[in-house]
This record gives C-alpha cells, structure tokens and sequence, in this order.
C-alpha cells in the first residue's frame, strides 16, 4: 500500500500529528498546552475523517495510514 491510497487529506492530518507528537514528546517542549490542544484537534480530524466509513477493516486502515506517513516521511503542508 502507498499512502496515496489514501485521501491527500487524511496523509497530512496524520502527518501533522506525527509532527505535533514528536514536539510534545521531545525533552523539554515549549507551549505544551498549545501542543496538546493541537494534538486533540488533529485526534479529532483523523478520527471522524469520512474516508473511514468507506473501509472494510478499519483498525487495520489506521494502523497501515500511520505506519506509511512515518514509512515515507510525509511531511505536513504548509
């Protein structure tokens, strides 16, 4: 699987929190609180995303969309 199976979309909300995650989990963060609220925002959006409602496993869709974004190195859009 590529993760241009999946929708352009989903690839960066996924990749925008693999980016928030990191900050946040780094030593020391600054705005922890912005980082988290960021953090449940983008929770949010990957979670309710409509694509998800067109997959027949769904637990297995999310894992393989995670482990692409960070297989590829796919980084958010600016």
């Amino acid at each position: 699987m590529d993760p241009k199976d999946f929708p352009d979309d989903l690839v960066q909300t996924q990749a925008a929190w693999n980016t928030t995650y990191d900050a946040l989990a780094a030593p020391r963060p600054r705005d922890t609180t912005v980082l988290r609220r960021r953090l449940l925002l983008l929770s949010g959006q990957l979670w309710w995303h409509p694509y998800w409602m067109t997959v027949p496993s769904l637990p297995a869709a999310r894992s393989e969309l995670r482990r692409l974004v960070r297989a590829h190195g796919v980084t958010p859009a600016a």
